[in-house]
């Protein structure tokens, strides 16, 4: 089997389950051109609140999984300390049991001003079978992909705060020799950088919003080749939310988030049944050879105009809402939207979410719904994913940033 059959198989496979395109709208738009990523399970909603808002959070109240969506809040969470955890199942509509993402988050607040955190996110991609051209079985292999957060946040006045986090990513799709190429677990560093402004009144309603830069950081490969190395999701992003505080019992938060990533459009492949006077191949291979040898840092910028004008920019934004309605500090009801453009993966569908907290233990669901009639496919499709979060300061504070349902 030749290398780049087994490279295509192996960034297919995370193609297959991180990035999901509409068959009907590929057929309707032959021109798609999608950004695609290594290590897509880094873009996977990581807790259930934000689940359940239709993967809100850049903005929304400081809870135990701040640090996947905007470190920066931690310092102004109520609960000096807290933990949580989320079980997502992927797949789970298609039958499989094997294919899931676990993950785990936390902050301490070690002053009035400073606090730290760590999370980890660990994604099974169950059991696959790898085979030749031909079909003929080479081995079986139980890929993973795992990445492990330290970050220090920090107040920087009363309403102001800003975070810093370093992430160390392993993706082990393939090991040892497969048709005769040899195969490592594919590694990388990256960093994340967050701002959060905290506007609501000591009653809790008002507006606040964050800008995150997220997964800025190496190119990840799964050979020795150094020119055969994919980009990870650098992401920039910006959040904003509404809390409503009618009175003591109740409170409504309205919240948005734009995101967009931080990764150059691939080039097109030239069609020779167009072009019969050229060299097809050669001009591919031109294309694609420049496209995966700019540096980080330049594909940061190039990402920003290389789609082809500025409304196929425009459509590499994705979108969510979401609002979350809290009873008591102790009920939560959850509801929201995730939009993504038709060129860019056609990802549409509705979330719903609950939360109940007792005590110090909080409890979180949330559902994904699809839209678009059953025609665009998403691997969380009806399925419950479950958070469970404590507070670690034994529920004394009285306020929503610490009831316990964030996570």
């Amino acid at each position: 089997m030749r290398h780049s059959s087994i490279a295509r198989s192996l960034f297919g496979l995370l193609t297959i389950l991180g990035v999901f395109t509409n068959a009907k709208a590929q057929d309707a738009t032959p021109s798609l051109n999608i950004v695609t990523t290594a290590v897509p399970f880094l873009r996977i909603s990581p807790d259930a609140r934000a689940g359940g808002m239709g993967e809100v959070g850049i903005a929304t109240v400081p809870d135990a999984g701040s640090s996947f969506w905007n470190l920066a809040k931690t310092p102004f969470a109520k609960t000096r300390s807290a933990l949580g955890f989320t079980y997502t199942p992927w797949l789970k509509d298609l039958g499989l049991n094997d294919v899931y993402l676990l993950c785990a988050s936390g902050y301490h607040q070690v002053d009035e001003l400073n606090s730290l955190s760590m999370s980890i996110r660990y994604f099974s991609l169950g059991s696959i079978q790898f085979t030749d051209y031909s079909g003929n079985e080479l081995q079986k292999s139980n890929p993973r992909e795992y990445g492990i957060d330290l970050g220090y946040s920090r107040k920087l006045g009363d309403k102001i705060g800003l975070g810093v986090a370093l992430r160390y990513i392993n993706s082990s799709l393939a090991n040892g020799e497969i048709g005769g190429n040899v195969y490592k677990a594919g590694t990388s560093v990256a960093g994340d950088i967050s701002f959060y402004k905290h506007a609501p009144r000591e009653s809790g309603e008002g507006v606040s919003w964050g800008i995150t830069l997220s997964n800025l950081g190496a190119k990840i490969g799964y050979t020795n080749d150094a020119l055969n190395k994919d980009y990870i999701p650098a992401n920039l992003g910006l959040g904003i939310a509404y809390t409503a505080v009618p009175d003591e019992s109740n409170r409504i938060t309205f919240a948005m988030d734009i995101n967009r990533l931080l990764v150059p459009t691939p080039p097109l492949a030239v069609d020779a049944s167009t072009n019969p006077n050229t060299n097809v191949d050669s001009i591919n291979s031109v294309n694609l050879t420049a496209y995966r040898s700019k540096s980080v840092v330049n594909s940061l910028f190039s990402s920003f105009g290389d789609a082809g004008g500025m409304g196929n920019e425009f459509k590499k934004l994705q979108f969510s809402i979401g609002a979350e309605y809290l009873y008591n500090e102790q009920f939560a009801l959850r509801a929201g939207y995730f939009y993504e453009d038709v060129t860019q993966g056609n990802r549409k569908y509705f979330t719903l979410g609950a939360g109940l907290k007792y005590n110090v233990i909080g409890i979180n669901i949330s559902y994904l719904v699809p839209s678009g009639a059953g025609v665009t496919r998403n691997p969380l499709s009806n399925t419950l994913r479950f958070g469970l979060t404590f507070d670690l300061d034994g529920g004394a504070s009285s306020t929503a940033s610490s009831s316990g349902l964030g996570n």
